[in-house]
């Protein structure tokens, strides 16, 4: 039988009733290091191509997002039955990727739809208000729907200074990053961690003080660069404001009731269990979980046919940014079967002394260690397969890590989002708010530039966090 004749069985297979099995039911110690590749390779082409070769990635990414998941799929089929290799394609489609996927659509459609005209006059306090409030709200509409909402009024704010660079790399850190880790609507891995069973409110409990302190040491450094910024540029003749006074309006105001469906959505599949499920190719599908994803769809239609067109003309929204998340992620789910598998094995597996890397001389697990290794890991690479990856390796029982170790999960939830913000690479919103703060003038750090700016004042900031808290 060809493979090509094998994979048309596989897509035909996930449309019938077939036997319970799982991603977890491969034998993860059984396999090689080899089988982690695909997800190496898939990784390090999403963190190389927009930067080594834009134009290129730009215009065949899909291509080369195919081409990783392609090699697992393939050598499942050739290794194991098709029962199997369909299980656990299901089980990553249906239980993982497509509610990430929706709930991400459902949050970015409603956030193109909310804009805020209008001329803000540029200060320190100003400004901290401004980076305060989109940290606030980051785990409220999402780190990238909090971006895309602010990030052009504060470059309005700004673009009568001579020095505002290192107002949009402060959002970065502040908007698109740490502020998202209160919530599963905050950040794509924290919604992953959803998935795997942690509470809703989980990490708004007991990520609280981190985070709080985390943005507070960071906002005020913020606070004595623009302050010396500020002192800095009133020797200088002040540069004529291109943006004509306006007051300011909030468009799309339907939207916020939208985005309180969303969290409402959330809330009642966590809350109601009726028990009634659906089999479909070896897998329950919950009654609650389908209501979910199916208000998600339905809100982003709603935002869409409510939404004026000139309002997400003016957010400069459009579909390709969600159109290659989606492709991307796609990708990435497939490739990280084998390496779930891998972790699942614990000791018995290839992965063995990456946990004796992350445990104590006693075996139980360092935080310390996984927060700066998840961390670490989510500044160059996606932080919401790292957080699943590390998540595993912490024994990938919710139940026991949102109680008896705690510690870990902290740690890995509080790395895997507050290091997105050490490179341009680190977060989707990263990249997004670099290119419209280049579109309106602003002479952004390069990618290594910018690496200097997160060392000097994040990698200091995170220290004494693990010292306070891990």
């Amino acid at each position: 039988m060809t493979s090509l004749r094998r994979l048309s069985l596989v897509l035909l297979a996930l449309c019938l009733p077939s036997p319970a099995f799982a991603a977890e039911s491969l034998n993860g110690a059984s396999l090689s290091l080899w089988w982690g590749l695909p997800f190496v390779g898939i990784l390090l082409s999403i963190a190389t191509g927009p930067v080594l070769y834009p134009h290129l990635w730009e215009h065949h990414f899909g291509k080369f997002t195919a081409f990783w998941p392609a090699l697992i799929v393939i050598a499942l089929l050739a290794t194991t039955d098709i029962a199997t290799v369909t299980g656990a394609l299901a089980h990553t489609a249906f239980l993982e990727y497509i509610p990430f996927i929706l709930l991400l659509l459902a949050l970015f459609t409603v956030a193109g739809g909310i804009y805020l005209e209008g001329n803000l006059h540029d200060s320190v306090f100003t400004n901290t208000v401004m980076l305060a409030f989109g940290a606030l709200i980051a785990s409220v509409v999402g780190t990238t729907g909090a971006a895309m909402i602010l990030i052009r009024p504060l470059i309005r704010a700004n673009d009568d200074r001579r020095y505002n660079a290192h107002v949009v790399v402060f959002f970065i850190f502040l908007v698109a990053n740490i502020g998202g880790a209160l919530s599963p609507l905050g950040d794509p891995p924290l919604f992953i961690g959803f998935l795997k069973g942690v509470d809703f409110f989980w990490t708004t409990q007991h990520l609280w003080l981190e985070t709080l302190t985390t943005a507070a040491i960071v906002l005020a450094v913020f606070c004595a660069l623009d302050l010396y910024f500020h002192h800095r540029e009133g020797r200088f003749a002040r540069v004529s404001d291109p943006t004509p006074d306006k007051p300011l309006k909030l468009h799309g105001k339907a939207n916020l009731l939208l985005l309180v469906l969303i969290i409402a959505a959330i809330l009642m599949s966590a809350k109601w269990k009726p028990g009634i499920a659906f089999h479909v190719a070896g897998v329950d599908l919950q009654l609650q979980d389908l209501l979910r994803d199916l208000v998600f769809l339905l809100v982003a239609i709603a935002s869409v046919r409510i939404t004026a067109k000139d309002v997400r003309t003016a957010n400069g929204f459009s579909w390709g940014p969600i159109k290659e998340v989606a492709i991307l992620f796609a990708g990435i789910f497939i490739c990280i079967v084998p390496v779930m598998a891998m972790l699942q094995a614990g000791s018995h597996g290839p992965f063995a002394n990456l946990l004796t890397l992350v445990s104590k001389a006693d075996g139980s697990g360092n935080p310390a260690a996984y927060f700066w290794l998840t961390g670490a890991l989510s500044s160059f690479l996606d932080n919401a397969p790292t957080y699943l990856v590390f998540f595993q390796l912490a024994g990938g029982d919710p139940h026991t890590l949102m109680t008896a170790q705690s510690a870990l999960l902290a740690a890995i939830s509080s790395g895997a989002v507050y290091m997105g913000a050490n490179t341009y690479i680190g977060n989707a919103p990263n990249f997004m708010v670099y290119a419209i703060a280049r579109e309106n003038g602003v002479k952004m750090p390069s990618f290594f530039g910018y690496m200097a700016w997160s060392s000097l004042v994040l990698l200091p900031t995170f220290l004494l966090v693990t010292w306070i808290f891990f």
